[in-house]
């Protein structure tokens, strides 16, 4: 895939998609959001990817959006505007229902859209150095096409303050508010990315995505019949897939599963 804005490193059944343009911190325009789409796309649906992580070269993970690109954009029409947001709030949709694991390896600024990028993967590892903030009303404009997946992190209590104060988060409040699992120093973000992965590729692909859809059918949700009877009906697919016969009589049989090593 020729990109001109990522750079995509495989390593095994790891892939890192890395944005970068360090001397904008990352920020993203039309090209950078087509192709970060484009990228998750093929990604999810190469048999050979098992985890995908997100992360910027650079001193920061990513600034948000291009100032430049968001001019260019305030002298475009109502339509125009609106494709460039449905573009952008798209690929945030595709990062963030991928099947696969996703990480965001944050080592600096995740600012905006930066930490809307960050909040749409599954897990979030920062550096103690890494600061975020939802910055929009500086420019007097909104975080809206991170909001599902910023409020889905923090929450509205939290979003009250900081989508109204734009102040910024270091990397301690960050876990403490949900935004991060984790923190660590930097010379050691690789290495826990790296334990993270280990981690998830103990898993079965098939059942990792469908944790992820029962997450999004679950959550917020009343407990009813209607979604104990879904609950029920997702386990008992699982259980009959060739993926739970072998996890099952792994675990018996006192072995690794198929998918590890793979």
């Amino acid at each position: 895939m020729p990109f001109t804005t990522l750079e995509i490193e495989l390593t095994g059944q790891i892939a890192t998609i890395w944005m970068n343009r360090p001397d904008l911190h990352n920020a993203f325009d039309e090209i950078l959001i087509a192709e970060l789409t484009a990228a998750c796309i093929a990604l999810d649906e190469d048999q050979d990817v098992r985890v995908v992580v997100l992360a910027g070269r650079g001193k920061s993970f990513s600034a948000g959006a291009d100032l430049n690109w968001m001019k260019r954009a305030a002298n475009n029409g109502l339509d125009d505007n609106l494709n460039d947001a449905r573009a952008l709030a798209g690929m945030l949709r595709t990062l963030a229902e991928m099947q696969k694991p996703t990480i965001a390896r944050i080592q600096g600024a995740a600012l905006g859209g930066g930490m809307g990028l960050a909040a749409a993967c599954d897990i979030a590892v920062a550096s103690s150095k890494a600061v975020f903030a939802t910055s929009e009303v500086k420019f007097g404009i909104i975080p809206s096409a991170i909001s599902p997946y910023v409020l889905r992190a923090i929450g509205a209590r939290q979003a009250y303050r900081y989508f109204q104060s734009a102040e910024r988060i270091d990397a301690a409040r960050a876990r403490e508010i949900g935004l991060v699992h984790e923190t660590v120093e930097p010379e050691q973000l690789d290495a826990r990315v790296q334990e993270v992965v280990a981690a998830l590729l103990t898993g079965g692909p098939g059942a990792q995505a469908a944790a992820k859809q029962l997450i999004r059918a679950v959550a917020n949700q009343p407990i009813n019949h209607t979604l104990v009877e879904d609950t029920a009906h997702r386990i008992a697919h699982l259980r009959a897939t060739p993926e739970a016969r072998e996890g099952i009589a792994a675990f018996l049989d006192k072995r690794s599963p198929a998918w590890i090593g793979e």
